[in-house]
């Protein structure tokens, strides 16, 4: 839409509204877009446009509803690389998405605050995470499908009791599962720490009051995910912000093919990372490339 002077607050919700995976949120941000549209009367035409586009949202929203599509996941579509928070009732689950992602969910002090799965994005190294938090364990909005099909689960407890109910509830669970322990400084963390150790538990310790431990946490996700992340660059270039992400071995051919579909268009390959002996080292195509590799195509 035209620029009418729009406020920070209506750009906020105007770029969570264009990175939103379900219905149910767009309506959200749309909401808050109209919200904080300018009310000045060059402004008429955008507001009457934002109505418009909620008024046909509704109606698919609705169109949904009846023929059962997106019924219990509310219209989600998985990202590439999704991790799902679960645990039991006020383990901070809701600040944890609140402080790693764009979303706002409610939090309050009472069980059972969210009912509903709630989806947002965390944007580390250039690489997006669909990040979701499910209703709590044993509530009646929980929802099994998300967290059984999951690629990463996050396990977040601040009490190691929980912690054998939960894995207990995830059996059929397929993905990696990171254990997050919420402390809020009233638990000895050495002992956390030495326990979680014993078990052999993939697990990282963090503090949602204070955001200690986030940066872990967000590198330990990704490390669950068993990608890799693969910069391209052109010559003369600084290297791209965005990496292109890959399962681990994969080769120059392989990254080629992605980007170019045909590889006899390559003049030369030049690698910087991991993976060089030195860099701007020339390399073939059947090199094996390493997480956090910048490669650079020259073309005939």
């Amino acid at each position: 839409m035209a620029s009418t002077n729009q406020s920070p607050q209506y750009q906020k919700a105007q770029a969570n509204f264009l990175q939103a995976q379900g219905n149910d949120e767009k309506l959200r941000w749309l909401d808050e877009m109209i919200r904080e549209c300018p009310k000045h009367k060059s402004a008429e035409k955008m507001l009457a446009q934002l109505k418009t586009r909620r008024k046909k949202l509704l109606e698919k929203i609705e169109t949904q509803k009846k023929s059962g599509k997106g019924k219990n996941k509310g219209g989600i579509k998985k990202g590439e690389l999704q991790a799902v928070i679960v645990g039991f009732t006020n383990v901070g689950k809701s600040t944890l998405l609140d402080v790693l992602t764009n979303v706002k969910p409610e939090i309050a002090d009472y069980d059972f605050t969210t009912r509903r799965p709630l989806v947002g994005m965390i944007n580390y190294s250039g690489v997006n995470i669909q990040l979701i938090e499910v209703p709590a364990l044993y509530s009646e909005y929980y929802d099994t499908g998300l967290a059984n099909n999951a690629d990463v689960l996050l396990i977040m407890i601040n009490s190691l009791s929980e912690l054998e109910k939960i894995l207990n509830e995830l059996q059929r669970a397929h993905g990696k599962k990171l254990i997050v322990f919420n402390s809020k400084g009233d638990v000895d963390e050495r002992k956390v720490e030495s326990y979680l150790k014993s078990k052999k538990m993939n697990f990282v310790i963090i503090n949602t009051e204070n955001s200690e431990g986030l940066e872990e946490l967000k590198e330990k996700m990704f490390q669950n995910f068993g990608k890799i992340r693969i910069y391209t660059k052109e010559p003369g270039k600084p290297r791209s912000d965005k990496p292109m992400i890959f399962n681990p071995g994969i080769t120059v051919a392989g990254v080629a093919k992605k980007i170019f579909h045909n590889s006899s268009v390559i003049k030369e390959t030049r690698i910087w990372g991991p993976s060089s002996k030195f860099p701007g080292q020339v390399v073939g195509l059947q090199h094996s490339l390493k997480d956090m590799d910048v490669i650079e195509f020259k073309t005939r």
